[in-house]
């Protein structure tokens, strides 16, 4: 093998790489960026701890979320990893 045969090899390694690995991540954070952009109130989410909840406030870098009845957490945005869905459900009646 020649020093050429090994730097082609070497070039077509990364370039799967590439297209492999870093183009999926890309567009994965693309589409999680767009996600979180667009949280707004009454999205029923999912956090990365497992806490499921109804969006009360959205801020800058923060979301409010109403866990139960009387009972708010505040949450970085980057922790929620699902919106499950932005209709508000009718109350459980006790």
């Amino acid at each position: 093998m020649s020093i050429q045969d090994i730097l082609i090899q070497g070039v077509l390694v990364v370039a799967v790489f590439y297209f492999v690995l870093h183009l999926p991540n890309k567009k994965r954070e693309k589409e999680r960026k767009a996600m979180l952009d667009n949280l707004k109130k009454n999205d029923e989410i999912v956090t990365s701890s497992g806490i499921h909840g109804t969006v009360v406030i959205v801020k800058e870098k923060t979301v409010v979320v109403r866990v139960d009845d009387n009972c708010r957490i505040e949450f970085d945005k980057e922790s929620v990893i699902t919106i499950k869905s932005n209709s508000v459900k009718p109350e459980v009646i006790k």
